[in-house]
């Protein structure tokens, strides 16, 4: 394996932890940096998300759901979405996705929350 190619997966395997996936805009970005020896920014903004998301008081469950929570109030859904999935992986449960979606609407509105409630049902499926 290459360094580059090395370099990339390490990143992979940080997405990975995080978010227990790797998102598809971030596989795109890897890509391209890869290909074009840009793997720099990538480890450098992996490091700052490694120290915001991480070496946090917070902690990574509730990191995830705050950074959920601020993304449905900006009308983000992909990166809510990410960061719904990503909340879950670190512990999180359906009732603290609600309880963000339903902080949503005090802060960004009845689009927020809408958003947020339709993210969580996406993620936990139809009823059995």
């Amino acid at each position: 394996m290459s360094d580059n190619a090395s370099r990339a997966e390490a990143i992979r395997d940080r997405y990975r932890s995080t978010l227990g996936t790797i998102p598809r805009g971030a596989e795109d970005r890897l890509r391209l940096a890869e290909q074009h020896d840009r793997l720099d920014t990538e480890e450098a903004i992996m490091a700052l998300r490694h120290i915001v998301l991480t070496d946090n008081a917070l902690g990574p469950r509730v990191q995830q759901l705050v950074h959920f929570g601020q993304l449905l109030a900006l009308g983000r859904s992909d990166p809510a979405r990410i960061h719904a999935r990503g909340a879950l992986h670190a512990g999180a449960t359906t009732g603290d996705l609600i309880g963000v979606a339903e902080t949503a609407v005090l802060t960004a509105g009845v689009p927020a929350y809408a958003l947020g409630i339709e993210i969580i049902a996406e993620l936990i499926g139809p009823p059995d």
